[in-house]
């Protein structure tokens, strides 16, 4: 049986969004996170900055970077949005993966800049000791008390933290 010149075409057009939607179940466009200069206490350094949604759809901006006044640790800034949210300090940050949990320190009031900010809208966390217990980049989920019960943190998230390191 052969198929004609018209016939081909009409098979082949109809086969092509069928392969293009194959091919991104199967291989997903991937989020590509970076790490970007950013000012950060009115220095510029490299930092993973992300805008997260916690499970009641408040928009959380999370930045990582490496801070020269802890002895180079890794920091993880939480601020709020809009700025009208207020933190008490010292709280600690609850950081849940599957089975395993981390309570990170509270570090916002080490920071002569951010304990001086009357809005109250950001708080510092030590995160070095997450990331040098963490083998892979695996979906996290965050918890403050009084602030948010559930931020997830998607892995690219993780992976761009663990860069940092």
């Amino acid at each position: 049986m052969k198929i004609s010149k018209l016939n081909k075409n009409i098979f082949f057009k109809g086969l092509l969004p069928l392969a293009i939607l194959i091919s991104l179940v199967f291989a997903p466009p991937k989020a590509f996170a970076e790490i970007a200069e950013t000012e950060i206490n009115g220095d510029l350094m490299n930092a993973s900055s992300e805008f997260l949604r916690d499970l009641d759809f408040e928009t959380w901006q999370l930045v990582a970077y490496k801070s020269p006044f802890y002895e180079d640790k890794l920091i993880l800034r939480v601020i709020g949005y809009p700025g009208n949210l207020r933190i008490d300090h010292p709280t600690s940050l609850q950081v849940d993966s599957g089975r395993k949990q981390w309570l990170l320190d509270d570090t916002t009031l080490l920071n002569v800049e951010l304990a001086n900010d009357g809005r109250q809208a950001a708080a510092e966390f030590d995160l070095n000791e997450l990331i040098n217990n963490i083998d892979k980049n695996r979906p996290l989920r965050l918890s403050l008390l009084g602030v948010f019960s559930e931020l997830p943190v998607p892995p690219f998230v993780v992976k761009e933290w663990r860069s940092l390191n």
